[in-house]
């Protein structure tokens, strides 16, 4: 209690002291910086068996999460797409005469951390052992049976740390006659209906521009640990996830697989047009080419409107959906004769505000200037160890409470094998050099 003394003095006193606790309020809020927004997967770790690109994309997507990645790479060369190039990365220093980063690896292995375990060895086995303990969730994409020859397999894992998300990501699963193949994209592409159904109605079968069924199956592995992860905060255990790229490919079809199923339909290349809608497809102009989709009447009337052809929605033969998909050839080429009297920034301007989808076709540059892009800040510039600045595309996610980040350039082969294993791990200086000398780590 204060005396009463203290207390007249603070009475007599009271302005000036508030005065005083009032300047320095301001000033302290002046000078504060509010915490950057942890991720979502914050204080989740996860270690990173995979390589190529499926593997890497979902574990990279856990890391712009916010989960502390461990990426375990082969002592001799790292993941294969190290050396997937050109393009690489120009060395920032002069000296550096060796081919820089790959532009491939650099896409995908943002946010993770790089440790070099030779998984034959038995030092090797037993550090991986000792990870598995610390960590949450482990991502392989490993034939079936071979982690399991190693002692590495979920069987054994899991005795380790019960409550491991243990995700595999194959070509064809775990079980089933092909379950032994190794899985590639561009097969995958061509087995499960992709390639098929992708090019000119008259042209050979394509792949697609990217390497989409590798990253469909990336995105199934992310949000099926992430369901996983959930479970396990009400049962307690973890489990082993079963994820391959011909399920994931097939998954994919979507509409053209319910054609299928549900009308016997089989499907075919139709190019950029919709089998289902009409028109809905890439469209010649004078000097190169747009998309327009008119999904509904309404809209196909109002293309109709812009492109000076009022007489197309009052005839019968396209007055519904149904009408122009029986009469699509005729009325494309009507669509196509219009058009090609203008050039592209024409139709641009005309069909602006027109109430119905439409866009150039764009390549890679424009793409990286287009406004929305530029405005939704989705090109990073980060700063890398051999390259110097780089720039990549970020995390396409935003969250209003926590917050997507590229908080660690993609990480040079065995980077951080010695932090791990010290600070992780509490391994001493002398157990870390037994393990480099029996080449189990390349630290």
């Amino acid at each position: 209690m204060l005396s009463l003394s203290s207390r007249l003095f603070l009475r007599s006193h009271k302005k000036l002291l508030y005065q005083r606790s009032l300047s320095t309020c301001q000033t302290l809020l002046r000078d504060y910086t509010p915490p950057v927004p942890s991720g979502p997967l914050e204080g989740i770790r996860v270690l990173d068996l995979t390589r190529v690109l499926a593997g890497p994309y979902c574990t990279m997507m856990l890391g712009d999460l916010g989960a502390d990645v461990i990426k375990v790479e082969n002592p001799k060369g790292g993941d294969d797409t190290r050396a997937w190039g050109p393009p690489f990365a120009d060395n920032k220093d002069p000296e550096d005469t060796k081919h820089g980063e790959s532009a491939y690896f650099l896409c995908v292995n943002r946010n993770k951390k790089s440790i070099t375990v030779d998984m034959k060895s038995l030092g090797g086995r037993q550090m991986l052992h000792d990870l598995v303990r610390e960590c949450d969730v482990l991502v392989e994409n490993y034939l079936p049976g071979k982690l399991d020859s190693m002692g590495l397999g979920y069987k054994e894992i899991s005795k380790i740390n019960p409550k491991l998300i243990y995700a595999s990501i194959t070509g064809y699963g775990q079980t089933g006659p092909y379950a032994n193949r190794p899985g590639y994209d561009v097969i995958i592409e061509a087995e499960a209906g992709l390639m098929h159904i992708t090019g000119e109605p008259e042209g050979t079968p394509v792949k697609v521009g990217v390497a989409i069924t590798d990253l469909t199956t990336g995105l199934y592995t992310h949000s099926a640990i992430l369901a996983a992860l959930i479970q396990r905060g009400s049962t307690g255990r973890g489990q082993h996830i079963d994820c391959s790229l011909l399920e994931s490919q097939v998954a994919s079809l979507a509409n053209i697989a319910s054609n299928y199923l549900i009308g016997g339909q089989e499907a075919k290349r139709m190019g950029t047009s919709h089998p289902s809608i009409v028109p809905y497809q890439v469209l010649p102009t004078k000097d190169s080419f747009v998309m327009i989709g008119t999904g509904n009447d309404g809209q196909f009337v109002k293309l109709c409107t812009r492109m000076d052809l009022p007489h197309i929605c009052n005839n019968p033969r396209y007055k519904t959906n149904a009408d122009r998909v029986k009469h699509r050839k005729e009325l494309i080429r009507i669509l196509e004769d219009r058009l090609e009297e203008e050039d592209t920034s024409f139709w641009l301007e005309k069909l602006t505000g027109a109430g119905f989808p439409f866009a150039p076709i764009n390549n890679i540059e424009q793409t990286f200037s287009h406004p929305q892009v530029i405005a939704r800040g989705l090109i990073h510039e980060i700063e890398h160890e051999r390259a110097g600045t780089i720039k990549m595309v970020g995390p396409p996610v935003k969250y209003s409470d926590s917050q997507t980040s590229i908080r660690l350039p993609p990480p040079l082969l065995g980077a951080h094998t010695k932090e791990v294993l010290s600070e992780l791990l509490g391994y001493s200086e002398e157990k870390i050099n037994k393990l480099k000398k029996e080449g189990a780590i390349n630290a």
